[in-house]
């Protein structure tokens, strides 16, 4: 038997099919011990012709041909059932695995006789995903975030799937991979997660032709998430557990439409339409623990939605949008070669203010003056002010696009700011270990930005890591050497970390990086810049980008 079987669907591909093949043809698990599978989903175009070429050329690529079913379902079920390996990894025709995705995968699968494998995502259609901070062994979707990853790029184990009939639906019907996941993940005994090593790189066509971006009305939208919220019914009891998975279509599909920005976008009978579409799907589909468990916002966005106040809804994803990150570097130094942060993150009101709970007879209430005049919002409890809480510190290296989370032990808790009001908070120190962030590994060359990544009270932002402490010196680390120079740079001062070998840097460049770590000099020279000629102004700046010597001539 071969190890892995994989399975791309296609229909009118043209030439992403040559764009996508080189990355399925080379992977570094060996040529007979997997094959390619297309199935022609009825193309128009010269796509069924492309795939033979490759079949005819290369002897693990095989076709199938078939009459269009308007979806990419049935391919992938015919290619489910053509398979001949013990696992099926799902492709789309516009994307790409890495060269050690299969391998790595069936190694992590076979260790664990794993039912489903999830690889790190990559790519223009996926940013970064807290599920893929580390690599799991074994799990399920009841004691990991699963549920936060529903699209089919992955590895499933062939006869999991067969035994559980386990199946796309077939024909146009949207959201069928949610169906297909949530049907997938109730049944799974073992889930695995290769968290340290990107494995698909999943695109965003630049025709717009993906097909998770075609117009939809919402009555048929959201007729389908019924769909998927029967399927977590259908392989769950009533409960806790029920609810927890319940609660992530509630929060991201059925709240949308009534949460910033779409709720500001839309206006009359637009919004009224998903306004009274939602409601009726809320009020008959979610069992009433599933919006208990809900943070505080978010919570009461359920209610008024529920309630029928569509006003209220609009008027607070009005205040909830200019609600902002406060991220505050309280130090930063160099612990045995490692960078080592400490940081406090809050959120702020659109007036500036903190965002707060108010302690009104012995009850915590959200921010009256967040609130103040929106109908059915008033004194809205927040018995659990921690409870989704979360913080974290990620590195971004963003000539490869990818996403690392150093470790850390940020935690939430709340602060008294006087006269019963407290906020918020999440703060702690994140080590960041040049030779081990990058899943394992050394960061390569390169400038990494540094992010700030909170969820408060039903509120989520990123920002940059900025502030005012000086940063520790340039040093070398690791064998063979590398040089790590942490900067405060760029338009707004985030949190840089240049690695390269040592000697690969000018004298210039080195006094230019350490001039930009000290914040004093910074805003001096950024003052300085302000009042220089306009023409001059940008040859300034355009001798500063250069100041990294590993990213030269691109942009930030």
């Amino acid at each position: 038997m071969l190890k892995v079987s994989i399975v791309v669907p296609v229909y009118n591909a043209g030439d992403y099919i040559e764009r996508c093949a080189p990355s399925l043809l080379h992977q570094s698990l060996g040529r007979d011990e997997y094959e390619i599978i297309y199935v022609d989903d009825g193309s128009t175009d010269d796509s069924g012709q492309r795939v033979d070429r490759l079949a005819e050329q290369h002897p693990h690529v095989r076709v199938v041909h078939q009459e269009n079913s308007g979806w990419p379902g049935k391919p992938r079920n015919v290619g489910v059932r053509t398979a001949r390996g013990e696992y099926v990894q799902f492709v789309d025709q516009d994307d790409e695995l890495t060269p050690e995705a299969l391998e790595r995968l069936y190694r992590l699968a076979a260790r664990n006789a794993s039912d489903i494998v999830l690889g790190k995502v990559v790519g223009t259609m996926q940013g970064p995903s807290s599920l893929f901070r580390r690599t799991v062994e074994q799990c399920t979707a009841e004691d990991a975030p699963l549920m936060e990853s529903l699209t089919p790029h992955k590895m499933f184990r062939r006869e999991f799937l067969l035994a559980e009939d386990i199946t796309f639906p077939e024909g146009p019907v949207r959201l069928e991979d949610q169906v297909f996941m949530a049907r997938a993940y109730v049944r799974a005994k073992r889930v695995s997660i290769l968290g340290d090593h990107p494995c698909y790189v999943w695109n965003r066509r630049e025709d717009g032709g993906n097909t998770s971006s075609r117009a939809s009305t919402p009555e048929t939208y959201y007729g389908h998430l019924r769909t998927v919220v029967e399927a977590i019914k259908e392989g769950t009891e009533p409960g806790p557990l029920q609810d927890h998975l319940l609660r992530r279509s509630y929060r991201v599909e059925l709240l949308r439409p009534v949460s910033e920005p779409r709720v500001l976008q839309r206006t009359g009978s637009s919004r009224e339409r998903y306004f009274d579409v939602v409601r009726r799907m809320a009020l008959d589909c979610y069992p009433p623990g599933v919006r208990e468990g809900l943070p505080a916002i978010t919570r009461l966005r359920a209610h008024l939605l529920e309630e029928g106040n569509l006003e209220s809804l609009v008027e607070l994803a009005r205040r909830t949008q200019e609600i902002k990150p406060q991220v505050t570097v309280d130090a930063i130094r160099r612990h045995k070669d490692r960078l080592v942060i400490r940081t406090t993150i809050g959120m702020l009101r659109p007036d500036g203010e903190p965002l707060t709970l108010v302690e009104r007879y012995g009850r915590l209430l959200l921010d009256p003056d967040l609130l103040a005049d929106i109908k059915g919002a008033e004194d809205w409890e927040v018995p659990h002010p921690l409870g989704d809480a979360r913080g974290e510190i990620l590195v971004h290296d963003a000539a490869r696009n990818l996403w690392w989370f150093p470790d850390t032990d940020l935690a939430p808790r709340t602060e008294p700011l006087g006269n019963g009001r407290h906020r918020v908070i999440i703060t702690g120190e994140t080590v960041i270990d040049p030779l081990t962030l990058a899943g394992g590994t050394e960061m390569p060359p390169g400038t990494h930005l540094v992010w700030a990544n909170a969820r408060l009270l039903g509120v989520g932002r990123r920002d940059r890591l900025t502030g005012t402490p000086s940063c520790p010196a340039a040093y070398t680390t690791g064998s063979p050497a590398r040089l790590v120079m942490p900067t405060w740079g760029g338009p707004s001062g985030q949190l840089r970390l240049s690695v390269g070998q040592p000697g690969h840097i000018s004298v210039p460049h080195r006094v230019l990086l350490h001039a930009t770590a000290t914040p004093s000099v910074r805003r001096a020279a950024r003052t300085l810049v302000r009042r220089l000629p306009k023409d001059v102004r940008k040859q300034v700046r355009t001798l500063a980008r250069r100041a990294d010597p590993w990213t030269a001539g691109r942009k930030d």
